[in-house]
């Protein structure tokens, strides 16, 4: 499908989006993420892995130091910026593309948007800490409204979402209002369906497929498939392998960034898709 095109507006920096499909490479700090915990949990290592997610072909570097895989206990404000605050100050003025930071907790935010971050990755689309959208709106920053249905300790009770994708989009809408009454401008949004977040196995098959309906919200997309459990296969490359499929499937139906842990070899990916999704449109 035809994508929109759209500025969003991070601080100081302005990413295109909607020309081709922009890739935002995960870099988890935490010691007990679903897919990669403890791997980059020393700071060293996690600037390191930031700079190759840059030299790789990332667009935006999505930092996250608290687990929100299905089951994951919260963790303290203390000990997120424990875990975040290092990196951060390594990475300041390192990176050339925009760096957003995944949490739901505004002191959180502050800390980290004072540190120089570009955006803040708020999981829970302002449901858990409304005071994060002023924090965001005091710096200019971008803003990533990800759907999330309960929290990650009640997920595998849940049963399905009905009405599925009316129920996110107006969700999602709401929170986007209660962002411009804190004082975000629209161009600093980005909305995302929380693949994974809430929603029963075979409901998120249905959100990608239907992606484009979230169109009508007239604003940026971002989908996050990769590693998430209801693409989880019996070995990590088929593990990948169906992250990618499920990806290129977000792209096809109309998603300006997509969330990813193999930025290598989700940007091959991505091309072919764009390739696809041009020739699609022109037809």
């Amino acid at each position: 499908m035809l994508r929109r095109r759209f500025e969003w507006r991070l601080r100081d920096k302005v990413l295109q989006l909607g020309d081709r499909t922009r890739i935002a490479g995960v870099l988890n700090v935490t010691p007990d993420s679903f897919s990669d915990g403890g791997k980059y949990s020393d700071p060293d290592r996690a600037f390191a892995r930031a700079i190759e997610l840059e030299e790789e072909g990332a667009d935006l570097v999505d930092i996250g130091a608290e687990s929100t895989r299905p089951g994951a206990a919260p963790i303290s404000e203390a000990e997120e910026l424990r875990r975040l605050v290092p990196v951060l100050k390594r990475l300041r003025n390192k990176l050339a593309v925009p760096i957003s930071v995944d949490t739901y907790k505004s002191g959180v935010a502050e800390k980290a948007l004072e540190l120089g971050a570009d955006a803040i990755n708020d999981p829970s689309a302002l449901t858990f800490d409304p005071e994060l959208a002023r924090k965001a709106a005091r710096c200019n920053a971008g803003l990533i409204l990800n759907h999330m249905r309960g929290t990650p300790q009640t997920w595998a009770k849940l049963p399905p979402l009905p009405n599925l994708m009316r129920s996110i989009a107006a969700e999602l809408d709401a929170s986007v209002h209660r962002a411009v009454r804190a004082g975000i401008d629209r161009r600093q949004i980005v909305i995302d369906p929380g693949l994974g977040f809430g929603k029963r196995k075979e409901q998120n098959a249905e959100i990608l497929a239907r992606l484009g309906e979230l169109a009508r919200l007239e604003l940026p997309l971002m989908a996050g498939a990769s590693r998430k459990h209801f693409v989880a296969k019996g070995s990590p490359p088929e593990t990948e392998s169906a992250s990618i499929a499920a990806a290129v499937a977000a792209i096809l139906n109309g998603a300006h960034l997509i969330r990813v842990h193999d930025v290598k070899a989700m940007k091959a990916a991505a091309e072919v898709a764009d390739e696809i999704a041009r020739s699609g449109a022109g037809s």
